[in-house]
């Protein structure tokens, strides 16, 4: 936890806001639908949170792509997550220690994630996912840090979407 503060010397003291960081966990299940199509590719997936109305630059928190590739050549298509790529994604190292992971089959993907230093607060819970010889979709999750559930599901790309913040 972090607080910070001001003291005048002067005799009158002057509070400025504290601001309170702990590390915080989302547990995350993010389904990913079977699609019947001729030639199935895993999604992409991008997970990153912002402040509502995205005025601070975000945090991503993981990166789902094929990491089997030789020469690091799965990222050749991480740009197609535009809206992660378009507001943070494109100044990323991948892979990022912590964050990237491979593609998920069909099905509950289950994963946890620590928040790091963002302080206590209300966010938005970003999961994008794009699919080659598919779509992309983009689900949005309102979080407060001080813990609780938030749900919600895509339409195509993307199933159920759960996410259960602790503290």
């Amino acid at each position: 936890m972090r607080l910070s503060y001001s003291l005048a010397l002067t005799g009158i003291a002057v509070a400025a806001p504290a601001t309170v960081t702990t590390a915080a966990t989302i547990d995350l299940t993010v389904t990913i639908p079977q699609l019947k199509v001729a030639e199935y590719h895993k999604p992409y997936v991008a997970i990153f949170v912002e402040q509502p109305g995205g005025t601070v630059a975000p945090k991503t928190l993981a990166v789902w792509y094929d990491l089997g590739k030789r020469n690091n050549a799965g990222t050749k298509w991480v740009n197609e997550m535009r809206t992660w790529w378009r507001k943070g994604g494109r100044t990323m190292k991948l892979p990022a220690d912590g964050i990237s992971g491979a593609t998920h089959a069909p099905g509950p993907a289950k994963v946890t994630l620590n928040t790091g230093d963002l302080p206590v607060g209300k966010y938005d819970l970003v999961v994008e996912a794009s699919r080659e010889g598919g779509g992309r979709e983009v689900v949005r999750l309102p979080i407060n840090l001080a813990g609780g559930t938030a749900k919600a599901a895509g339409t195509n790309e993307l199933g159920a979407v759960t996410a259960v913040v602790k503290k």
